[in-house]
């Protein structure tokens, strides 16, 4: 009997429950091109919500490859704050300090009778994975950066954690990694996709043919895993739940990073002073300027970040330490073309001192919203840009 003769039994296995669909909006809110990656946290966690996570074994094992600035860190930063509720609780191993194989004494412990022995703890001790457990998600953020600079001894060190989910410390003490999610970062193969990409990104050009585009993906995809493989051993690669190559950030992708990088200048605006309602007005042409000064397909959305520090934030930090913007003022960012650079002013409004901490409240949780930061500032009041002096 054909299964289309009964439709009302088809089930869709594409849906997942409210937690992971919860987790899946906050990684694509924060982390921008990356759907893969954003579908194999999400499906890795669904699976172990329901307890069908594969046993002696850590609930997953990634291998993110692609250039600098794409989200590799960033989204397991993300994970953690939408699990955990805190960016900072992933236990971070920066696999740079460990090109020596006796330097794994500082992540396992010296065993007795040796130099060291209990003169420190070991980073990767029980109280350390279990440190940001929380009543709700007994999880374990663990992330290896930059894995391909560790020494061999660290390699090894991972075999038996992502075969076994255990680790032997120096005192023979066994450490439980079955409840953590492991990232590993690696930019294996980044010279070679930029290679691929600097004809093709940028902002005065783009791809043409969608197919083109297609086409590219898969071959950055394909470089990504083909360095992964002459570098670690298949046995190291056969342990790994899925190696995912972060996309190359695009003109659209860096828009959107721009808003968000922007909505958390005005966050940090409201957290430094939040007795003083000052708000951040920022034009097109400005933001136009800050991706043209900040798009760079070598470094992504690293050398954007730095630009609206160093475009924006230095500024209006100057503003504020000089008392040339005062409670309730708007300050107002556009590019004037006469002088190339940009222009800041403010708008002055009269905030009742009462109601001024309440204010900078409400306009933060606006960012929370659905509106965004750009739907406030579309809805605030809009004012003439001054003619450029």
């Amino acid at each position: 009997m054909l299964h289309n003769d009964h439709p009302n039994r088809m089930l869709d296995i594409s849906r997942v429950g409210r937690k992971a669909d919860d987790l899946a909006k906050h990684l694509h809110e924060t982390v921008i091109g990356q759907d893969e990656a954003v579908a194999q946290i999400v499906q890795t966690y669904q699976t172990h919500l329901v307890g069908l996570s594969s046993t002696g074994r850590p609930i997953a094992t990634f291998l993110f490859l692609g250039p600098t600035g794409t989200g590799k860190t960033r989204i397991v930063e993300s994970t953690a704050e939408a699990l955990l509720n805190n960016p900072g609780a992933v236990i971070k191993i920066d696999c740079a300090e460990f090109q020596h194989d006796h330097e794994i004494a500082k992540l396992i412990g010296s065993p007795p009778g040796y130099v060291g022995h209990r003169e420190s703890r070991p980073r990767l001790s029980q109280d350390a994975i279990d440190k940001h457990h929380t009543e709700s998600a007994k999880i374990s953020v663990v992330l290896f950066d930059e894995i391909e600079k560790a020494s061999d001894a660290l390699w090894n060190l991972l075999l038996g954690i992502l075969d076994k989910g255990t680790l032997t410390l120096g005192d023979n003490q066994r450490v439980d990694f079955s409840r953590s999610l492991i990232f590993m970062t690696s930019n294996l193969g980044a010279a070679e996709m930029n290679a691929m990409l600097s004809p093709k990104l940028g902002f005065a050009s783009a791809v043409a043919d969608p197919n083109d585009g297609e086409k590219l993906s898969e071959r950055i995809a394909s470089t990504g895993v083909e360095a992964a493989r002459r570098r670690f051993t298949p046995e190291f690669i056969n342990r790994l739940d899925k190696i995912v190559v972060f996309k190359p950030l695009g003109d659209a992708e860096l828009r959107r990073i721009l808003d968000i990088e922007l909505t958390a200048v005005q966050q940090r605006l409201y957290h430094s002073a939040p007795s003083c309602a000052l708000k951040l007005r920022v034009f097109d042409g400005c933001k136009r300027y800050l991706l043209q000064q900040g798009t760079d397909t070598r470094y992504g959305a690293r050398h954007l970040k730095r630009t609206i520090e160093r475009l924006v934030v230095q500024p209006v930090a100057n503003l504020i330490a000089t008392e040339q913007v005062c409670n309730g003022d708007i300050i107002c960012v556009d590019f004037c073309s006469d002088s190339g650079q940009l222009d800041f002013w403010k708008e002055c409004r009269e905030v009742p001192e009462q109601k001024t901490a309440a204010a900078a409240k409400e306009m933060t949780q606006i960012f929370h919203t659905d509106v965004g930061f750009w739907g406030w500032m579309n809805a605030a009041q809009v004012v003439a840009a001054p003619t450029c002096m």
